[in-house]
């Protein structure tokens, strides 16, 4: 019991010196877009909002999604860093239930678990609000937020409308929200480009 006592204050401490949104008990239950439609949600997403992520270290931050044959999706997160070079990581998304599709699972490594991804709603042509959380132990949750868009800006309306969702089903609090620095991507775009044709990593 001492063990299991030392690793959950290491997860804690883990968690608030990365800066990522924890929270005592289980994570919520938000509900989700009804009748989610994957085909239409394919295509890049570019970050506009998010809760702080570790993972995150850079700007212009996007995702590109692509159906795969058997019915999972390819996705493509890249960002660029402070020293000019895009970092970019590939993963795959299966739907977890049929019955609820827009519930999904993204891993990026063999052997680790997925990720939870929960498409909360999307108009499918401009806007996308997305929940994840993971539970430790039954005793603490952490939880990543984003709200996504079909073009690098977003008016303000429409994002104080899609944060304020995020507040009520979620929990999420607005405070921790940080805006997603999307100016001086045109690297981005010839990059992104390039690997395609010619099948390198950037």
């Amino acid at each position: 019991m001492k063990a299991f006592q030392v690793l959950f204050v290491l997860c804690l401490n883990a968690a608030a010196a990365e800066g990522q949104s924890f929270h005592p008990g289980s994570c919520p239950r938000p509900s989700v877009q009804e009748g989610f439609n994957v085909t239409k949600y394919m295509g890049t997403w570019f970050e506009i909002e998010k809760l702080p992520a570790a993972f995150e270290r850079g700007k212009c931050n996007q995702a590109t999604y692509t159906l795969l044959a058997d019915g999972t999706v390819n996705v493509r997160n890249a960002e660029l860093l402070s020293n000019g070079k895009i970092n970019s990581i590939e993963g795959v998304a299966k739907v977890k239930n049929a019955s609820q599709p827009a519930i999904l699972g993204v891993s990026f490594f063999k052997g680790v678990p997925d990720a939870p991804y929960w498409v909360l709603s999307t108009d499918y042509q401009s806007y996308a609000v997305v929940y994840s959380c993971s539970d430790y132990f039954g005793l603490l949750h952490i939880d990543f937020a984003w709200i996504l868009a079909r073009t690098r800006a977003l008016a303000e309306d429409v994002t104080s409308q899609l944060r304020a969702e995020l507040a009520a089903a979620a929990g999420v609090n607005l405070s921790r929200l940080t805006v997603t620095k999307q100016t001086g991507c045109d690297v981005m775009t010839r990059g992104m480009v390039s690997k395609t044709k010619t099948g390198e990593q950037v």
